[in-house]
């Protein structure tokens, strides 16, 4: 029996208490407003709801009196071993043990599927993160952001929501000039202009480029930096996608800014359009011949230009036509995941979707990532000032790095210890999941080589205390998944996994799959190593819900 089951059964014991205490009146109660949770106290109990507390009032009666009448009831279906009140109102169940013992089937049949639920169903959500300008490699901050948002975007499809992963590509605007004067420079042997990019990479574009168009140091100053923009950004573009492909992360779209301001067949841009699309809807005005939104009717600190009086647009309008743009592509809701020094975004957007009719409570999310540092991590010798993705990979390796970069939430400072994450100890927290999970796999390969299988299942032999806790725990994996999916909050999945880890050790160290000594196979070493496998199940659901690979063997 999972909660989802239980709280249903309540949910019929309660209809007729409200018919007998309130009738006549509608009874509009769902099994989701029946909150169900797991008491710290094992001895209590599998399960505990508060519904008698939050309803005694309504239903005209005491707490405890409330509660009691619903004990009475649920105590009386099947698969329940007894209810209790305990304290003011609260309602204790437990549950029989072929009833509890019943969900390591379940979970094996179920397979990658345990863990899904429909609590996001029907919501078309775009998460746009990374986002960085295709001017340099990927750095530390970058690598925070696509650790967590490839993280969030893979709760929230297994919460049924469908999701797009979206790179806005930053290549419009002064800072490509300046990286195409920068390649420009180098290939001419000049130092780096002032506001350019310096470090190696850049030495490194600039060599490509002249190997690939021996012609280049003859062309024209102009023709140079066409070039140089274009076949530096084509490089860098790639070296990024490499980058976060071999960091296990993959994007949907990779939207190009160019495309806001590239003029159609009849003149105009996303950028021209998103401009009358704002004004239709009331919040664009003109003064000083300028053009204004009015974004302070949605709590933005100030108006925002929108084009400037000498008709060049701002940044804001790109903002503003890429935001609609999403919304024509058929999103409805916008997760925009942005660095510390983004606060300002926050207004802004949440402005921009009101005056774009939106509901800017419900259709745009700004999520602020907070800095990461690593303890003796080198700046990059490429870059010159910055830790690079790729080095932080190679020196980490990508589960440890994406791990650690998940199991904090997105708004907390967060300082990793690299001699911690290279450890094989229980001090390390991907390792003691990944072990746990190996675990399961060498206790499968040792019941096989004993001759012990899963062609029997009798669930009402799962009753050691471990057995218990461990299955108490796995029938709260869809919970922390749907609950992680609705918060944004991805380390709710990997502290998770760390408590399963602990259950899961204990129960090895106590109950036998494989007989002892010439002790013959029985029912319940086969049930076991059903419950053995289940909780393999759910180790690899949920790294795989943190892009984490689950190894075989440690």
């Amino acid at each position: 029996m999972n909660p989802e089951t239980l709280a249903h059964a309540l949910l019929a014991v309660l209809a007729p208490i409200a018919g007998e205490r309130r009738p006549g009146e509608p009874f509009e109660l769902s099994a989701s407003d029946i909150v169900l949770e797991r008491p710290r106290n094992r001895d209590h109990g599998d399960w505990s709801s508060n519904i008698a507390m939050r309803l005694a009032k309504q239903f005209g009666a005491s707490p405890r009196q409330l509660a009691e009448q619903i004990v009475t009831g649920i105590a009386d279906v099947d698969g329940v071993a007894s209810a209790e009140v305990a304290g003011p109102g609260f309602i204790n169940i437990r549950l029989d043990a072929g009833a509890a013992g019943a969900l390591a089937k379940t979970i094996v049949d179920a397979g990658t599927a345990y863990g899904h639920n429909d609590t996001q169903a029907g919501r078309s959500i775009n998460i746009e993160f990374v986002s960085a300008n295709p001017t340099g490699p990927l750095h530390i901050g970058h690598t925070r952001w696509a650790a967590l948002g490839d993280a969030i975007a893979r709760v929230l499809a297994a919460s049924g929501a469908k999701v797009a992963r979206e790179y806005y590509i930053n290549d419009a605007g002064v800072q490509m000039e300046r990286f195409a004067a920068s390649i420009v420079a180098a290939a001419n042997g000049r130092p780096t202009p002032e506001g350019g990019y310096a470090g190696g990479y850049i030495d490194d574009l600039a060599a490509r480029i002249l190997e690939e168009r021996s012609e280049f140091l003859e062309l024209p100053a102009f023709e140079q930096l066409i070039l140089a923009r274009e076949l530096g950004y084509e490089h860098q573009l790639a070296e990024q996608k490499e980058s976060l492909a071999k960091f296990n992360v993959h994007f949907d779209v990779w939207f190009s800014e160019r495309l806001l301001h590239l003029q159609n067949a009849n003149g105009g841009s996303l950028v021209d359009q998103a401009v009358d699309r704002l004004r239709a809807q009331g919040h664009v005005f003109d003064q000083d011949d300028a053009v204004w939104v009015r974004t302070t009717d949605f709590g933005d600190d100030k108006d925002r230009v929108i084009r400037r009086s000498n008709g060049e647009y701002t940044y804001f309008a790109a903002d503003a036509a890429y935001y609609l743009n999403k919304g024509d592509r058929g999103f409805e809701h916008k997760i925009y995941l942005l660095g510390a020094d983004h606060h300002g975004y926050v207004h802004r957007l949440k402005a921009l979707a009101g005056a774009a009719g939106d509901d800017p409570e419900k259709d745009v999310e700004v999520l602020i990532g907070q800095l990461v540092s690593v303890g003796g991590a080198r700046l990059s010798k490429r870059a010159g000032n910055i830790i690079e993705m790729d080095d932080l990979r190679e020196w980490l390796g990508t589960d440890a790095l994406r791990y650690s970069l998940e199991r904090s939430p997105a708004d907390s400072p967060l300082a990793l210890d690299p001699e911690l994450l290279q450890k094989r100890t229980n001090d390390n927290p991907v390792f003691y999941v990944q072990y746990a999970h190996a675990r399961t796999h060498n206790v499968g390969r040792n019941a096989a080589d004993s001759g012990v299988d899963r062609s029997e299942f009798v669930p009402e032999l799962l009753t050691h205390e471990t057995e218990s806790a461990l299955l108490g725990a796995l029938q709260e994996f869809p919970r922390i998944v749907a609950f992680a999916a609705e918060l944004r909050e991805p380390h709710r999945v990997a502290r998770y996994l760390e408590e399963l880890a602990g259950l899961y050790h204990r129960w090895y160290d106590n109950c036998r799959v494989i007989p002892q000594g010439d002790d013959p196979i029985s029912s319940v070493h086969r049930t076991r190593l059903w419950l053995n496998d289940s909780a393999g199940q759910v180790f690899r659901n949920g790294l795989d819900l943190l892009g984490v690979s689950a190894p075989e063997r440690m």
